[in-house]
């Protein structure tokens, strides 16, 4: 049977988060916790901002997109986590492996570039407020999300086709709870060096939107500390708080994943990706919302809606 053959009806068996049974049924009742409240929470805020006219600013219609991606981005892993502790199975197709790795690569970056998106929105606020609504129109907003996805999507075919044209006839345990590139590599008999290659490249391609929200942010603030304090100023920078705190939790886990050797990568690395697909998704709803005065007045308003139409 030729190597093809042998990879494309092999079957990987997910290792989970620690390998342990009694841990790993206390990160089922954490994901069952988790997932419900990333749902919910992600789409309140969608909700509220697209039934707010108040809300139909370019900050919010970022955030709106970037809760839908963050609702698929921890759809992607946390069901078939779930489906597989209920059914006590630990079994992925081939298929089913290489479909979990596209979209945990395409949603990854597409969430990285709309959070760089974000951090240009709140630059442009802040250094070019007489010129923002000009700059920051509908029609550069819209392609600014859909370039996100475009070079999101277009980061992660390359990866996966090359991931398929491996073979995997040795040891099939996959040291983590999805299918992610780094312990696919680990587990193939072929050579991976471009692979390798490319998935560092894929990583600077990743990098290239925390490098614009530095830039973007250095900027902001030195028009801040040069001009006076004024209202729209400090207004506009306050909202820079939220957005800086998802970006570091987001990048801090994801730099601590992949920005190291791929010899270095063991099941141990499972836990800290649970914060990267799962924690983080969660988090964003809660950090946007709580320290946003016109969100929290959006989410009253939804709420008030609702218990009125009932």
């Amino acid at each position: 049977m030729r190597e093809e053959n042998q990879s494309s009806t092999v079957d990987f068996i997910l290792l989970g988060v620690s390998g342990q049974r009694k841990q790993e049924d206390f990160f089922f009742i954490l994901f069952l916790f988790i997932y419900p409240i990333t749902l919910i929470g992600n789409l309140l805020i969608i909700l509220a901002i697209c039934s707010d006219i108040h809300l139909h600013k370019p900050m919010y219609f970022f955030l709106a997109n970037l809760s839908f991606v963050d609702i698929f981005f921890s759809s992607v892993t946390i069901p078939k986590t779930l489906t597989n502790h209920i059914l006590s199975t630990k079994i992925i197709s081939f298929g089913g492996c290489l479909t979990q790795m596209y979209f945990m690569i395409a949603l990854g970056n597409t969430d990285s570039y709309i959070l760089a998106a974000m951090a240009y929105d709140r630059a442009m606020a802040i250094s070019r407020p007489l010129h923002y609504t000009t700059i920051m129109s509908p029609r550069t907003c819209v392609l600014l999300v859909v370039g996100s996805w475009v070079v999101g999507n277009a980061n992660a075919l390359p990866h996966t086709l090359l991931t398929a044209s491996l073979s995997f006839c040795g040891n099939q345990e996959v040291a983590n709870f999805y299918c992610d590139i780094t312990p696919l590599l680990k587990l193939s008999c072929s050579d991976t060096h471009f692979n390798v290659k490319m998935m560092y490249l894929g990583v600077g391609v990743f990098s290239v939107p925390l490098l614009c929200i530095v830039i973007s942010y250095v900027g902001a603030f030195s028009v801040v500390l040069r001009v006076p304090s004024t209202k729209g100023v400090l207004k506009s920078f306050s909202t820079c708080g939220s957005h800086l705190t998802v970006v570091s939790l987001f990048y801090g886990t994801v730099m601590g994943m992949y920005f190291r050797p791929l010899t270095s990568y063991s099941l141990k690395d499972a836990v800290m990706s649970v914060m990267y697909m799962a924690v983080t998704p969660m988090l964003n709803p809660f950090i946007y919302s709580l320290r946003n005065r016109d969100m929290k007045a959006a989410l009253r308003n939804l709420f008030s809606k609702r218990i009125s139409s009932l």
